[in-house]
């Protein structure tokens, strides 16, 4: 583990061991090596030593520069670890350049995580069992039943108070055997890495981290929701966090802007007009029920009774969704004997309202209708509806239906 072996013959090819500089200095840029082995027409690389981090652990990889070539990929690939270049390298010796400002926001999330793990199972017994570092944000997920926002706010408290006492961040290496106060001890027995946040937390990691907890800057946990008898909290550190919140304050700024007031209102305001929302949606289904009503008495007087006591109604409209007459078609059945047929040109739809009385079933009769046109729908004996292919079948159900 961060120990170099130089490259070898043997029967199957270069064999070479990767000396990994991020494990003594994850603060290490710039570099240079030797060129061990290469594939894939030399867009893959194998050096004797690299401060590029390879995607391990949940971390991400690195990005940067061999020389020239951005380095693209890097992967681990046991004892060695492999550079995957947008451009090939046919030299002996190459100077690498890590991506800082992509090496160092992994390094705020890593020891964040470390923090806020430490600081949840020091608070309330809850246990990380994997956790996941992703480009915008990164989550955790928690051997527990449940979280309260309450314990949410404690953890994000305390958490940022470690930072601000801005405490020591140590990479150690230790036998597995004798290693002591292991906030989760691993399986693999040897040398172990082991990440120690100075008072707090000893965990074993091959991660890159930073060298106190005021360089993470600050822990902002963002969601949390219920995953597989888990709870997952989604967090940010650092840079991520001021820019999170950034966004947040001034999405918070833009919504209350309109009415005059603070963040702090917006809640008290939302309530407000969705209970007023709730009101007008009641009064405008009360009016409309009370329109469908007046314009249904007034087609049906017009009407004319036909055989058997019937009075058919046809109504034809040119655009707009067929449900728009739905209401005015239930306020027609309501009527002795009435047939309601509506439709409407664009898309090619119907509508059949039929009265108790009328004896005909509403969603039988158009079923056979739709069936003969190529058209397709359904619905109840007093109320059905359904679409054809176009003007002629849209006809074709109307006449069978008024027949």
């Amino acid at each position: 583990m961060g120990t170099a072996t130089a490259g070898r013959k043997t029967g199957l090819g270069l064999f070479c061991m990767t000396d990994r500089l991020y494990y003594t200095d994850a603060y290490l840029r710039d570099f240079d090596a030797a060129v061990l082995a290469a594939a894939d027409g030399g867009r893959r690389i194998y050096l004797d030593r690299t401060a590029f981090y390879p995607t391990s652990g949940g971390q991400p990889h690195d990005l940067g520069r061999l020389d020239d070539s951005p380095v693209i990929d890097v992967v681990d690939e046991g004892d060695r670890i492999a550079h995957l270049l947008a451009v090939p390298i046919g030299a002996d010796r190459v100077a690498g350049h890590v991506d800082w400002s992509r090496r160092f926001d992994h390094m705020q999330q890593h020891t964040g995580q470390h923090l806020l793990s430490a600081v949840i199972a020091d608070l309330f017994g809850y246990a990380t069992v994997s956790v996941h570092f992703g480009a915008d944000s990164s989550t955790l997920d928690l051997e527990a039943a449940a979280i309260t926002p309450g314990q949410v706010a404690d953890a994000e408290r305390h958490a940022n108070q470690t930072i601000v006492e801005n405490r020591r961040v140590e990479v150690t290496f230790e036998d597995a055997a004798t290693a002591s106060g292991l906030r989760k001890r691993p399986e693999r027995g040897g040398t172990l890495r082991i990440v120690t946040i100075h008072e707090l937390d000893r965990s074993a990691c091959g991660g890159t981290h930073v060298h106190a907890t005021g360089e993470i800057g600050s822990v902002l946990i963002r969601k949390v929701e219920r995953v597989k008898q888990m709870v997952r909290l989604e967090f940010l550190c650092g840079r991520r966090a001021v820019k999170r919140a950034r966004t947040d304050a001034d999405l918070l700024a833009r919504l209350s802007a309109p009415f005059s007031a603070t963040a702090e209102e917006l809640p008290a305001l939302v309530e407000t007009q969705r209970a007023d929302l709730k009101q007008s949606r009641a009064e405008n289904h009360e009016l409309d029920e009370r329109l469908s009503a007046y314009r249904a008495a007034e087609l049906y007087a017009a009407a004319e009774t036909a055989e058997g006591g019937r009075r058919l109604i046809v109504l034809r409209e040119g655009s707009g969704p067929i449900d728009r007459l739905r209401g005015l078609g239930q306020a027609v059945a309501r009527l002795s004997g009435a047939v309601f047929v509506a439709t409407v040109s664009e898309p090619p739809s119907v509508l059949l309202a039929t009265a108790v009385d009328s004896g005909m079933d509403a969603g039988k009769m158009l079923k056979m209708a739709l069936e003969g046109a190529g058209g397709r729908g359904g619905g109840n004996a007093r109320l059905a509806q359904g679409t054809v292919p176009g003007q002629a079948e849209l006809d074709a159900v109307l006449r069978m239906i008024t027949s």
